[in-house]
């Protein structure tokens, strides 16, 4: 049998679908930014049930969000035999619609496993249903990329945005997301620095954070410092010259720093992935980004706004601007109001 092309569904169709398939395997930051997608796709499939296809990575977050019924977090299967069965356990599930907002090498070969009739698919891949191909994609912000992927599958062209106001409400807002728990009173800053093992050149310095850290708390803003293990001396070193600041490298979960996020007055820091989480959660932030790469692709995006500062050794951006651009968000005239 001779294998043709489906004819595109018209939208009508496509939105009375009534099982979908959302695929995203990537890490924890880029999970947060593709629910911007996942949320057009449960406003756009009314009363369809949405299952998720990631990883343990995710598994946590994604079983708390509103956008899916069902999560399953065996995507990324290392033995053939076992690859062999998920493309059979998607096939057999005979969805009517599959969004794949990974878009890599590993779910392209999902789609080729499902030949010679997958079923609908809206993705990077040639010779799907709803295909994605812009060359330049990879080029883009990823929220970019999703919102024109979802145009070209018939979803429209509304502005995508992350956003993870929704969490606390959906964990209930227990005492451990709020900024009491970590003895915060009064406004504070987040302080997210890159570890000493990145390139000097692509991180702002341990002095300077320093030094923010002072004007912050002599203008009576608490500087709260997160991160992962690699930024531990960094904190330490925060801690040492500002004692009013507060350390909290590596002690908060997803969930707390998203919380924290909610309340805080401002994000600044490096292009981390700590930073994509957090403006997610309502901050608004200053990211430091490189001129000598894409800061449009990089930037994160969240709905508290995001500033980016730019140049070529990040190290040379001073602490006045930084500073200048902290009292354009009113982060002083509100502490001491």
């Amino acid at each position: 049998m001779i294998w043709r092309k489906p004819a595109s569904p018209p939208p009508g169709e496509l939105s009375a679908a009534k099982t979908v398939l959302v695929i995203h395997l990537g890490s924890l930051a880029a999970f947060v930014q593709a629910l911007a997608a996942a949320k057009s796709i449960r406003e756009f499939h009314v009363g369809a049930r949405i299952n998720l296809l990631t990883t343990e990575t995710t598994s946590e977050l994604a079983q708390k969000c509103p956008y899916f019924d069902t999560v399953e977090a065996d995507g990324k299967p290392k033995e053939a035999q076992a690859i062999t069965q998920l493309i059979a356990r998607v096939r057999s599930a005979k969805y009517d619609m599959i969004y794949d907002l990974e878009g890599s090498s590993r779910t392209n070969n999902y789609f080729q496993g499902m030949r010679p009739w997958p079923p609908r698919w809206s993705g990077p891949v040639s010779g799907c249903s709803h295909p994605y191909l812009d060359p330049n994609r990879a080029l883009l912000n990823p929220i970019d990329r999703y919102q024109a992927q979802l145009a070209a599958a018939g979803l429209g062209d509304t502005p995508l945005m992350p956003d993870l106001s929704w969490l606390r409400s959906a964990l209930r807002d227990p005492p451990r997301l709020q900024p009491d728990y970590f003895g915060l009173r009064g406004r504070f800053v987040l302080l997210l620095p890159r570890g000493s093992d990145a390139e000097p050149g692509r991180r702002w310095p341990e002095a300077k954070y320093v030094e923010l850290a002072g004007k912050l708390a002599r203008q009576g803003v608490t500087p709260v410092v997160l991160g992962g293990p690699e930024e531990r001396p960094i904190g330490a070193a925060i801690l040492k010259a500002e004692p009013t600041a507060k350390n909290l490298v590596t002690r908060p979960d997803f969930f707390q720093c998203v919380g924290l996020a909610d309340r805080c007055f401002a994000a600044v820091g490096d292009d981390v992935d700590l930073m994509h989480v957090v403006a997610a959660g309502g901050a608004t932030c200053l990211v430091f980004l490189s001129s000598l790469g894409n800061p449009e692709q990089a930037a994160p995006r969240g709905k508290g706004g995001v500033v980016a500062m730019t140049a070529a050794v990040i190290a040379d951006l001073p602490v006045e601007q930084v500073d200048r651009q902290l009292r354009n968000f009113g982060v002083y005239h509100q502490a001491s109001a």
